[in-house]
This record gives structure tokens, sequence and C-alpha cells, in this order.
């Protein structure tokens, strides 16, 4: 188990991430490739993406082993604003930190010459690495983003709801049942007893795509603590939805949205909005709760809401493709994806 001790300061400190993180879903993402029990959402991703794979995994194994410890320096806080700006941090990765974090992994294994190289600082073998990263990121993680990135922002809601709702304690109290609000102690399965102190640092929680079973955290005094945690797939009882790549919308669908769905169903598409209940939907369409239920499983199963169980609630977000259809194909307002050229 691990134990993250908060202060006062801590929880006036608490955030959310704004956004997925380009180099924390890529890292992750490469364990779920290896991964034998990998969950069915994750299974026509996995045999896509080796098929457009070519040497990477070879070159990147040493440094993600399939469990335990992985360099900190892999996973820059610039991730939050995309790939580019990752990689630029990684290069600048101060030398003495290169050296002691691949020293952490050449404790009772031999590593790759290049490895060995990167540790010294060499340019030629961070060079190698970036390399390896962006293609691994354009084969396992741009193609996707779209839906890494609706399942992140329906989480997000959730949390931000929670937030609303009761603040830090109700935020805390929200988090999967991997982690257990006890004030003033977060308790998170965990492969190994730890402990971890803010000591008013705060904490950044950052929901994943590709994070499964347990959270992923740092532990050096020097970086800002995080705290990596699983999203959910899918609905309690629902099976799980495949991982896919974007499906094309008609730029310009022909005739209204009303004609394209029916009346109703874009009534509920316009009337989840930013993210909103079963109950609330019912109320702001005026229609039945039973069939505000009907027609969100429709429109979810169609792609175009995604849901999730809040509590003994649901709540439903619009998923990329849905926030589309409702602008009848308008390219959208919307921060940089993250991009490997």
């Amino acid at each position: 188990m691990l134990r993250v001790h908060f202060r006062e300061l801590d929880l006036a400190r608490l955030r959310m991430a704004t956004r997925p993180d380009a180099l924390w879903e890529t890292v992750l993402s490469f364990h779920r490739l290896r991964d034998k029990q990998a969950e069915p959402v994750y299974g026509e991703w996995r045999s896509e993406t080796r098929a457009r794979l070519n040497g990477e995994t070879r070159l990147l194994a040493p440094l993600i082993p399939p469990r335990g410890y992985f360099p900190d320096f892999l996973t820059p806080a610039e991730g939050i604003i995309g790939a580019d700006a990752a990689m630029d941090a990684l290069r600048a990765t101060p030398e003495p930190r290169l050296h002691t974090e691949v020293g952490r992994l050449a404790t009772g294994r031999p590593l790759p010459g290049w490895i060995l190289d990167l540790a010294q600082g060499g340019g030629r073998a961070l060079d190698r690495l970036i390399g390896a990263l962006r293609a691994y990121h354009r084969a396992a993680i741009a193609p996707y983003w779209s839906h890494i990135q609706a399942r992140i922002e329906a989480d997000r809601a959730t949390r931000g709801r929670a937030l609303l709702d009761g603040g830090a304690d109700g935020l805390l109290s929200s988090l999967p049942p991997t982690m257990r609000w006890r004030s003033p102690v977060l308790e998170v399965d965990y492969p190994t007893d730890r402990d971890l102190f803010l000591g008013g640092r705060g904490l950044l929680l950052l929901p994943s795509f590709f994070c499964r079973r347990t959270p992923v955290t740092f532990f050096s005094p020097e970086l800002t603590p995080v705290l990596v945690y699983p999203v959910e797939h899918s609905p309690a009882g629902a099976p799980p939805r495949p991982l896919r790549q974007p499906t094309a919308f008609p730029a310009k669908p022909s005739g209204s949205l009303s004609k394209l769905v029916g009346q109703t169903r874009s009534a509920v598409l316009q009337g989840v909005g930013g993210g909103c209940t079963t109950s609330e939907l019912a109320r702001r369409v005026g229609v039945s709760l039973a069939s505000a239920s009907q027609h969100a499983s429709v429109l979810r199963e169609a792609g175009l809401l995604h849901t999730l169980r809040q509590g003994g609630a649901v709540l439903h977000t619009l998923t990329p493709l849905g926030a589309a259809l409702l602008r009848g194909g308008a390219p959208a307002e919307r921060l940089r994806e993250p991009s490997a050229p």
C-alpha cells in the first residue's frame, strides 16, 4: 500500500491535470503492449500498434521494464502540453539526473551500451531515445488520441463535479476504488509498502487511459508530486469498448441534426453540454428518466456519448465525435494534440 500524507496546505494545492499527458500515456501504453493479461479494451489497439512498430520495442524495453521502476525523466511535466514540448524537455535533462536514474535501472541486470552512454549524457544516445519515443508515439498514441482524450475528459468531469460538491474532501473521496481517502491520508493500492509525504507541495491528480490496476507516482523530493491513476473504461456492468482509431464523420452532414439522429436524441446531445447525470438530462430535455437513459445508451453505443459511474448515478459527456456532430462538422477550438513529427 502507498500512503499519501496531506497537510492543510496540500489540500489547498490539490489540483487536476487539465488534459492527458502525452508521455505518461506513451510510457504506460508500452506496459500494456507487453501485458499478457491486458484487458479486452486494448485488444485491437495492441495488434494494430504492433503492426506499425519497427524495432522501437527492442530499443525501449531496457528503459521501461515490464514492472517496477522506470526513469522519471521519461515523463517530464511538459507532457501535459504535448509530445513536442515533452521531447524538448527530455532532451534538456541534466546529465547528473540521467546518470542517477539510469543507474537505478542497472542494479542486478546488464544494460545495452547505448543506454550506458545515455547515463553519461551522450548526445547521440539521447537522440536515439527521442527518436524511438517519437516513432512509438506515432504508432501507439497519435492515431487514438481523440478517444484517449474523451475517456480522460469524462473522468475529469466526474472529479470536477465532486470537487464542486464537496471540495478537496469530495474530490479525494470520489477517486476509483484503488484509492481510499481517510483524512489526512490517501491510501492507494500499490505493489510495495511506501509513504509519500507531500510536505506542502500539493498533489497533481492525472487520470490516464493506459494506467491499469494500480496508480503510479514519483517519490523524488525534487519533483512535483503527481498521482497517475486509471480511468474507468465502461459503466459498471457494461462490456468494455475497444480502443479504436477515430471514425471519420461527414464534414457537412446533410440536413439538420434532428433529421440525422431524431428530434429527441438531438435534444439529448445538446442537453449533455459539459456533462450531466441521467436525471439532470431528463429534466433538461423534458423526458422521463427511463427515456433519457435509453436515448443516452443508444448515443453511447454510437460513440457520441461517454458514460462514467459516479456513486449511485452516471455522468454523461460528449465524445469528440458527438461534439463534432453538434458543431455540424466545424473544427473545434481546442488545445493542440500531441504530435510527434
